[in-house]
């Protein structure tokens, strides 16, 4: 069975028309969505995949400062969602999981999708802590770990990722897009060239035709892979 996978950081201040243009265009299977606002009336993206028939599960994460809308992680799938469960990752700087337990013909794929601390791109033990207790719950068969880490590959999260799941995209490829990316803590320099975003798989898993797409709307680029299981 092939599946196409898309994550996204559609980014809570990002331009709506857009995103929906392309997530109606995507045709994927399975959608893991981060910075997801459900109680923004002006974005909504559920009844939006509702309509293209997507079920989902989502997980309030934290509150945007200064605003009251809710970022949620968020799981679309094309198929049955048999169960699904929310994990906290640290109890400060408070981040999660959520996995949705997806069944596809007699199998059960585990997708996890999740949105790390925003550390400027620099080390921080808050963001490793929140790594390791991610990788606590992953099951080493038929598992999708994905999301925006907010981690460089040169990054002691992600090197610890890399060595119990397959990073779908060993190229490096950048996911930021630098004109709507505005971040003051960071190096301006290398935000066109900076990858934070990633499709992680079980060993099990055949994996190909990883894609970064083009700007659609928010400051993080969408990318998708195609498994087979």
């Amino acid at each position: 069975m092939r599946l196409k996978i898309l994550s996204w950081n559609i980014w809570y201040d990002g331009q709506f028309d857009k995103i929906s243009r392309f997530l109606t265009s995507g045709e994927a299977d399975i959608i893991c969505l981060q910075e997801m606002t459900p109680d923004d009336p002006t974005r909504d993206t559920i009844g939006l995949l509702k309509k293209l028939g997507y079920k989902y599960a989502y997980a309030p994460a934290h509150t945007i400062e200064n605003d009251g809308r809710t970022m949620s992680n968020a799981i679309f799938s094309k198929y049955h969602i048999i169960r699904h469960e929310t994990y906290v990752l640290s109890d400060t700087d408070r981040r999660n999981a959520l996995r949705a337990d997806i069944k596809i013909g007699e199998t059960i794929l585990h997708v996890f999708c999740t949105h790390l601390l925003h550390t400027h791109q620099r080390p921080s033990a808050a963001q490793e802590l929140q790594a390791k207790n991610l990788m606590k719950v992953l099951s080493n068969e038929r598992t999708v770990a994905m999301g925006d880490f907010n981690a460089t590959p040169e990054s002691a999260a992600i090197k610890e990722m890399a060595k119990i799941m397959a990073d779908s995209d060993p190229s490096l490829t950048a996911t930021l897009y630098a004109p709507l990316f505005n971040c003051s803590g960071c190096d301006s320099r290398t935000i066109a060239g900076t990858r934070l975003d990633y499709i992680f798989t079980s060993r099990d898993i055949k994996v190909n035709s990883f894609k970064v797409h083009g700007a659609a709307g928010s400051d993080h680029l969408p990318i998708s892979v195609i498994i087979e299981i």
